[in-house]
């Protein structure tokens, strides 16, 4: 797999890419949200160019296969940048690292209208590897973002975030 991760923490950086390069997946760090979302774009520009398509296509090109990202990062923040690349492209899987996981899954329903996966920081790299070799959950995921979809108001109702909540603890 082709693996972005945006994490401020260069020591954590690292330890991510080490444990994933050793189970031959390509990591690819950014060290803020600024830095993650150039190399996004510029990931999808080099797609583009080696398909020779402008960008017209009925699915969504992926330059990675998964975007982990700190939530709190500087300069811009981990909420902001997958607010970009989902604009982009609405099917890249994101991987959320935040010791924060309650603000994290509210902010992403929110303001993404969109679920991600959650993984709560601090956590062993085993189960970082795991998440990410694992797409079952990514794809059940994907059918409760669905259903956020076929909502008509994303202004959320208690009920209808509680729903939600629900649906994504029978997840875990």
């Amino acid at each position: 797999m082709r693996i972005l991760i945006a994490e401020d923490e260069i020591d954590t950086a690292i330890q991510y890419k080490i444990a994933l390069e050793e189970r031959n997946h390509e990591v690819i760090l950014a060290i803020d949200g600024e830095a993650c979302t150039r190399i996004y774009k510029e990931g999808l520009r080099q797609i583009y160019k080696r398909a020779g398509d402008a960008g017209h296509g009925n699915t969504s090109p992926s330059a990675f296969d998964v975007v982990v990202l700190d939530y709190r990062m500087p300069k811009v923040n981990g909420m902001s940048v997958a607010r970009e690349i989902l604009s982009l492209n609405p099917q890249q899987r994101i991987i959320f690292a935040s010791a924060y996981v309650k603000e994290t899954l509210l902010d992403s329903i929110k303001q993404l209208r969109h679920v991600v996966e959650l993984i709560q920081k601090p956590f062993e790299l085993d189960t970082l590897i795991n998440m990410i070799e694992d797409e079952t959950s990514y794809k059940k995921l994907q059918e409760l973002n669905e259903y956020l979809k076929e909502l008509n108001e994303f202004d959320l109702t208690q009920e209808q975030v509680k729903d939600l909540l629900e649906s994504i603890e029978r997840l875990r």
